[in-house]
């Protein structure tokens, strides 16, 4: 007899924590969603989670055997906050971490690059995400959709850069399998969608799906590091800005098979999730 498995997805009200958690419970795996806001997620067991209150860990932990790690969102140190968690989770009786990163932020690297070093020591199973840009930062909460809706502006430090954005969706189908397969991939996994796009090419994209006109305004580094700043810590905002400089000399400029190779099949297009989303809200 086995012992039924359980994954605490952390983030669960998040973009790809939501997912991934929906996803899970749709494919019959038990899930516990952890999050500060208690918004229920259909199918899964609810627990409070915050990285900022150790408190709420163990229970979030208790009975669990894998984990979706989705970082604190503007930590400029998340490996401070994380990896007590990491080493009380595997204490716990984790043995598999999914931990979602970025393609901008290398093994070692700045910020959650420290907590994607220390993965592999840590748990015999793992794997670290690291997906593109998010294509719904142009339709959900994100900045750029508040400036588009606002303003019909995207307002970059990308130039004329290219970057394979990627649909949530599938970072989060990709999520799935790292966790659920019978073995992880113990690596880092690259995930982009199926075309690199600048900026100049979503505002056409968007204007023509929506029929509203949206422009691409391109700043400085300096120009977007001041705007920035007045939302997020200064040292933040010169990171964010810093993604979008090194956008803009091609550092974003690929695509990968990554995500048709785990699920099997290809990745959403830019063009398809926005007629999607029209269509449900239309």
């Amino acid at each position: 007899m086995t012992t039924a498995r359980t994954t605490l997805v952390i983030g669960a009200t998040g973009t790809t924590g939501r997912r991934t958690a929906a996803q899970l419970t749709a494919a019959g795996h038990r899930v516990r969603a952890a999050s500060r806001r208690a918004t229920p997620v259909a199918g899964a067991e609810q627990v409070p989670f915050d990285w900022y209150a150790p408190a709420t860990h163990p229970a979030a932990l208790d009975g669990v055997d894998r984990v979706y790690l989705v970082p604190p969102v503007g930590d400029s140190d998340p490996a401070a906050t994380m990896l007590p968690f990491l080493h009380e989770a595997r204490a716990a009786g984790v043995h598999r971490a999914v931990l979602l990163s970025s393609s901008a932020i290398p093994e070692g690297g700045p910020a959650v690059g420290q907590v994607h070093q220390a993965l592999p020591d840590l748990f015999e199973q793992w794997a670290v995400l690291r997906p593109s840009w998010f294509m719904q930062n142009f339709t959900g909460t994100h900045a750029h959709a508040h400036s588009i809706r606002d303003e019909g502006i995207i307002w970059t430090a990308t130039g004329t850069g290219r970057v394979g954005f990627v649909d949530a969706e599938d970072i989060a189908a990709v999520a799935v399998r790292a966790l659920t397969d019978e073995q992880a991939p113990n690596t880092d996994l690259v995930l982009t969608g199926p075309e690199a796009l600048g900026h100049d090419d979503i505002a056409t994209i968007i204007a023509e799906v929506t029929g509203r006109p949206v422009v691409h305004r391109r700043l400085s580094y300096e120009q977007l590091r001041d705007r920035l700043s007045l939302q997020v810590p200064v040292e933040f905002a010169a990171m964010l800005a810093g993604m979008d400089r090194a956008i803009a000399e091609g550092a974003e400029d690929r695509v990968t098979g990554t995500v048709h190779r785990l699920t099997g099949r290809p990745p959403r297009t830019f063009r398809s999730l926005l007629e999607k989303e029209m269509r449900y809200s239309g």
